[in-house]
């Protein structure tokens, strides 16, 4: 595998706020080419490359403790800036404007949408296991850069909740699960997926080395 250029790879900061699975999210990163470490100071990750939110658990506990982490100034800095921030699982969800998870409990509205529970049957009325867990495939809805040998691909899922968008331009690949579940977005320099790009192999790792490319061409 070629490096992302003649000059040093890019540098991703995996946020340590006790939400996720920090070792497999910075050894993901480091197999696509990315310096990647895992900080729970936010001075150290605002000189990242890219800034990775992971998340497992429950919404309103992964804001909070992100709060409390003192991360959102920094997600707020980088995302005015036009720095480049990478959120996964409920990492992807705390981007969108809140979740019926614990409406109480803002998210950052950076992707226009509410996160809601996967509904227990499908529309026509089948049956359907909550939590949506296991592989499923990654139908685009654009063509996009990051989409390049992910596309059509089956990635690895472990959700209750997905996003539902107010706005769909954002959202560049979707998978079914009963209904469209947004798999990848996109906004500004905001990138979430809702699959675990370190728990899908070979896709996960192509997805990430695409976005490392991307960073890295943004270095100058």
């Amino acid at each position: 595998m070629e490096g992302p250029g003649e000059g040093r790879a890019p540098s991703a900061a995996v946020l340590d706020y006790e939400a996720g699975n920090l070792r497999s999210a910075e050894k993901s990163l480091q197999r696509a080419g990315f310096d990647a470490f895992v900080t729970d100071d936010a001075r150290v990750a605002a000189d990242a490359d890219l800034v990775v939110v992971p998340g497992v658990g429950h919404f309103g506990q992964c804001v909070r403790q992100f709060d409390a982490a003192g991360f959102a100034p920094l997600i707020r800095d980088r995302v005015a800036e036009g720095r480049a921030v990478l959120g996964v699982c409920v990492g992807m969800q705390i981007m969108y404007e809140g979740s019926d998870e614990d409406a109480q409990v803002p998210g950052f509205g950076f992707l226009p949408g509410w996160v809601r529970r996967i509904p227990a049957s499908a529309p026509d009325g089948t049956a359907q296991r909550v939590p949506h867990m296991g592989w499923n495939v990654v139908v685009p809805t654009t063509d996009d850069p990051l989409l390049d040998g992910v596309a059509g691909e089956r990635v690895y899922y472990v959700h209750s909740y997905y996003a539902d968008p107010r706005a769909h331009a954002h959202v560049i690949a979707e998978s079914r699960y009963g209904l469209a579940i947004p798999a990848i977005a996109r906004e500004g320099s905001v990138v979430a997926t809702q699959f675990h790009p370190e728990k899908s192999g070979d896709v996960g790792r192509r997805l990430l080395e695409n976005l490392r490319d991307e960073v890295a061409a943004g270095l100058g």
